[in-house]
């Protein structure tokens, strides 16, 4: 549809989301205007009249080739769907206006209309604005695709519930996911709720959004800003911020407002079921739960969902997904509803999710006795019970496989899967105590007698370097040092079992596992780091600290040409320790080239909306890929810290699932082999190792 341009452009107040009283603010002014210098000085054919059913419409653009131009221009533009959000940033304040006043950006053809546009005198840019424009273009870009995935989440929000698109759920919710407020909720009612939540913002604080003993009529969840929960009589009692939820009391209970929430700031967020979803979830979420119940108790409980067919004309069949159950209950249903027929490369999600998390809720000690008592059939002729004691050791034998495939030594270390093995001679008993695995960051091991103990001394190169290594570390190319750091890195990565995954999150003192692999892996990202701080701090001439910034950033630059995200990181962060950032003088030395390679790869590190934007970039990636370690034991320590292991005595099996889903990322990236042969035909790496071993060892240790 389309429509002639108006003359005055006017804006529902609930749209403006960025500033208060509905004024543009200036950087997103000055983006807009930079956006349109730019396509006037490189594609001025994009800004023309325009016709459609007879009617001209003057200096419009076209949606889809605001979308293909915006992803020729910088590589910080993922997707199509990240570029509607950039542009949708803009027409949110005005900066860009549909010729109909439709509120959302569309992918399509078309028509909109920069601000500078709407006056029928507009003037063209001159020679020196076009020039501006391409110097500020990549900086502008870079800033709109930081907030273009929250301005896309709002569009998203905006539509009536039944105009959304299954890509739309998907991204509700995945947003979900990383809530504080509904970390406790299973994925079914994510689910639903992603259909029904609704966008709603305040543009003023102190507004008030309900009054004590008004009746309650939604629940909301802070997205951005905070509020004040006061109460008659008592006033301001707490304070709510992102990720915090309120009024659900009043719907749960059907009870009037326990107290009054008034916007503590400007400009506050919110996501708000109404209580009409509210209570239709809670019953459709009832109404598809099968509970088993043994003397009055709950042993297992399902939750039914539709399992779409692959065929249109067959119909949809259910299946049941294990919310919570007993540790043998949910073993027994697991292996009931085991297709044999399954590709063992790729297994049935529930039966892999049991075997990453079993260790949890039911140690090897009761796995093995429970998976023996799977085989005796107690009723039947005898034909039917060799039958089924045939399919039961069938899929015992398939679980096992996989169980075994997994936990690989990890099985020859436990006392109750090798209790047949007998040892004449112990030097370390079981139950000693004090015996290292590792040495600590920079220790040494001394060999002496009980007498010597008090006369050691460090070793001289235990208290660090007084030099950095800048002279032998310009001799380098940036690409072969970043080749040999993912070398390396990958052998690390590639030796971390996904069982240690698991200890680290629950802790590894309850499961008596060492977890070296992967604290020597985490200790890496801390090296890398800290070897930026201590080489930039030892760098005494300006000139030379310049150039190091430089090397540095060509370093991550080829880290993450290999996908090695998590040196890039290190690296990244390593510049952005105060001790380095300080030095504003080198900073403003370093070329603007680098500036804006550096400010690209600083708005990876973004942590909004739970690193939205580093999420988009590792989902383009394809294996081999070592991913950004720490978030990803980041997502596994709030998915338990927010769930209870045991609900009324019943092991949370969606917990179970959430970690799991975790844990295969990290399977994903390690899919494919890192191919050291294809990067040596590119890098010349004849003597490099040598000299970086030498480094690494002397140089790269982690000084605080």
């Amino acid at each position: 549809s389309a429509a002639g341009a108006p003359k005055e452009h006017t804006w529902p107040c609930s749209l403006w989301v960025g500033t208060v009283d509905g004024v543009p603010s200036e950087k997103l002014l000055r983006a807009g205007k930079i956006l349109r210098n730019a396509i006037l000085a490189r594609a001025p054919h994009m800004i023309r009249d325009r016709k459609y059913h007879l009617k001209t419409y003057r200096q419009c653009c076209v949606g889809t080739e605001l979308v293909d131009w915006q992803l020729q221009q910088s590589s910080c533009v993922h997707s199509r769907a990240h570029a509607v959000g950039m542009w949708q940033a803009l027409l949110e304040e005005g900066i860009l206006n549909h010729v109909d006043q439709e509120l959302n950006f569309q992918d399509k053809y078309l028509f909109y209309r920069f601000l500078d546009d709407e006056d029928e005198e507009a003037v063209l840019p001159s020679e020196d604005e076009k020039r501006e424009a391409e110097e500020e273009l990549q900086e502008t870009l870079l800033f709109l695709s930081q907030i273009g995935p929250d301005s896309h989440m709002r569009m998203i929000l905006r539509k009536p519930p039944g105009q959304r698109t299954p890509e739309d759920l998907e991204i509700i919710y995945d947003e979900l996911l990383h809530i504080k407020a509904l970390a406790h909720l299973s994925n079914t009612v994510k689910r639903e709720l992603a259909g029904v939540l609704i966008f709603e913002s305040h543009a003023k604080a102190g507004t008030v959004l309900f009054n004590q003993g008004e009746e309650g009529t939604s629940w909301y969840i802070v997205q951005k800003g905070s509020v004040n929960v006061v109460i008659y009589g008592k006033g301001v009692v707490c304070t709510l911020h992102e990720g915090d939820d309120f009024g659900k009391l009043a719907l749960v209970n059907d009870a009037p407002r326990a107290a009054s929430i008034v916007l503590r700031e400007d400009n506050c967020h919110f996501l708000r079921v109404d209580k009409e979803d509210f209570n239709r979830i809670l019953r459709d979420v009832e109404a598809n739960t099968v509970r088993l119940k043994e003397h009055d108790k709950d042993v297992l409980v399902l939750q039914k969902s539709l399992r779409p067919s692959s065929h249109g004309n067959v119909p949809a069949h259910f299946k049941y997904t294990v919310m919570a159950g007993t540790p043998e209950k949910i073993l027994e249903h697991l292996l009931e509803t085991m297709r044999l027929d399954i590709n063992f490369a790729d297994p049935d999600p529930a039966l892999d999710d049991f075997v990453l998390m079993h260790c949890v809720f039911m140690p090897n000690s009761q796995l093995c006795p429970a998976l023996l008592a799977q085989y005796p059939a107690s009723q039947g002729s005898e034909q039917e019970r060799m039958e089924y004691a045939v399919a039961s050791k069938r899929r015992v034998l398939s679980l096992a496989l996989r169980w075994a495939s997994l936990q690989a030594h990890h099985l020859l270390e436990d006392d109750t899967s090798l209790s047949f093995l007998e040892v004449g001679h112990q030097i370390l008993k079981p139950n000693d105590v004090s015996v290292f695995q590792s040495l600590g960051v920079n220790g040494r091991m001394f060999v002496c007698t009980r007498e010597q103990l008090d006369s050691l001394a460090p070793l001289p190169e235990q208290e660090g370097p007084s030099t950095g290594s800048m002279s032998s570390f310009e001799l380098m190319s940036s690409k072969d040092l970043a080749f040999q750091m993912t070398q390396y890195d990958w052998e690390l990565f590639s030796c971390v079992h996904e069982y240690e995954l698991v200890y680290h999150t629950f802790g590894r003192q309850a499961y008596r596992r060492s977890t070296a692999n992967l604290e020597l892996f985490l200790r890496r990202f801390n090296q890398v780091q800290l070897w930026v701080v201590t080489e930039v701090s030892l760098c005494g001439t300006l000139s030379k600290r310049v150039q190091l910034l430089k090397k540095f950033i060509k370093i991550a630059a080829h880290c993450r040409e290999f996908r090695n995200l998590n040196s890039f990181f290190a690296i990244i962060m390593g510049m952005c320790n105060p001790a380095v950032s300080r030095l504003t003088q080198t900073w403003e030395k370093l070329p603007s080239k680098f500036k804006k390679f550096y400010a690209e790869f600083e708005s990876l590190l973004d942590p909004s909306r739970n690193h939205r934007v580093y999420r988009l970039t590792v989902a383009k990636m394809e294996p081999p890929i070592i991913p950004f370690m720490p978030l990803l034991i980041k997502d596994m320590t709030f998915t338990h810290e927010g769930n209870k292991t045991f609900v009324d005595g019943l092991v949370n099996f969606e917990k179970m699932r959430l970690i799991a889903n975790t844990i295969r990322a990290v399977r994903h990236c390690r899919s494919q082999p890192f191919s050291k042969s294809k990067l040596l035909n590119i890098l010349n790496l004849q003597s490099l190792w040598e000299t970086l071993c030498e480094m690494f060892v002397c140089k790269f240790q982690v000084y605080v």
